[in-house]
């Protein structure tokens, strides 16, 4: 008798609209036909996916989740956490989803099952945050709690709409951090209101504002740091070019690094894919070149 292989699913019940509720006899039912015993687990609480993805590996060919770029987020660190490296599925179901976006993974969820199951594995990089895993982007400053801040009713209802709007309220009261930020070859000592490490083709729901040319298994971040306007003129440019999706002006730093180490004077708040990533004054980012494997649709 032939040995069935073993994929762990695992999804967030909560994330976007809950449509999961609809699909997911149908995405068992790809896995299974597929010749998988499956086994799922619905997450409880946030941080439960790193939990699962690290210590219920043991024995599985496939690691598949479901929910936005935050459980995608949980799911990967944990694999990380646990020492193994199998194919990871993603089914993406979250509000803005732009990790699966720049892999152009199917927005339709039984489509996305077909495609775990049927695509190709891709190897992409992932960052290290300190101590910590990021998939994407890994941001501080002005709009960097909108994600984790926002109502999760107004994020299904306005899509990428909503971090913008809500961001836009705090146009009146900009903080700025004095930054140090170093690489190979680069030293960096200015104020900041935002800065962005990325390895996506959108943030936010917007394309092409994380730089050009943008390669997801090359080993390079897009690094972009928006420096403190002196005036409402200067803050009108730069809230121009975010919006036209032209990340590229005087008033900000734009370039490509492998490694990055960012100190700033006082406790400065991140986020790591759209979740809390805590406070920190010394931060050191390294991309982790083509350490996730994924499955992507057939360029067949």
């Amino acid at each position: 008798m032939q040995q069935t292989k073993k994929l762990l699913f695992i999804y967030n019940p909560k994330s976007g609209k809950a449509q999961i509720r609809n699909h997911l006899l149908d995405i068992i039912d790809v896995f299974v036909k597929a010749g998988y015993t499956v086994t799922v687990y619905p997450t409880q609480c946030q941080g439960d996916a790193v939990r699962a993805a690290r210590e219920c590996l043991e024995g599985y060919d496939l690691l598949v989740c479901s929910g936005g770029d935050g459980t995608l987020d949980e799911t990967v660190t944990g694999m990380m956490q646990s020492g193994r490296r199998i194919p990871i599925g993603y089914i993406p179901a979250g509000s803005t989803n732009d990790f699966a976006n720049s892999l152009h993974l199917p927005k339709n969820m039984p489509e996305a099952a077909q495609n775990v199951v049927n695509g190709r594995t891709y190897a992409c990089d992932i960052g290290s945050f300190n101590e910590d895993i990021f998939v994407y982007i890994a941001a501080f400053g002005l709009f960097t709690d909108v994600s984790y801040e926002t109502r999760q009713q107004m994020k299904n209802v306005l899509g990428h709409m909503a971090y913008l709007l809500e961001g836009m309220k705090r146009l009146s009261n900009i903080s700025s951090y004095h930054l140090k930020i170093s690489n190979d070859g680069l030293n960096i000592e200015d104020d900041f209101i935002f800065g962005m490490i990325t390895n996506s083709e959108s943030v936010g729901g917007f394309k092409k504002i994380t730089g050009k040319n943008v390669e997801l298994d090359d080993g390079l971040f897009e690094v972009t740091l928006i420096k403190k306007p002196k005036n409402p003129i200067e803050l009108n440019e730069i809230m121009a070019a975010l919006v036209v999706e032209d990340i590229n002006t005087d008033r900000m730093y734009c370039f490509k690094a492998s490694k990055l180490t960012i100190e700033s004077e006082t406790p400065i708040a991140w986020t790591l894919d759209g979740e809390y990533g805590g406070t920190h004054t010394k931060v050191q980012i390294s991309n982790e070149k083509q350490a996730m494997i994924i499955r992507v649709p057939d360029r067949g």
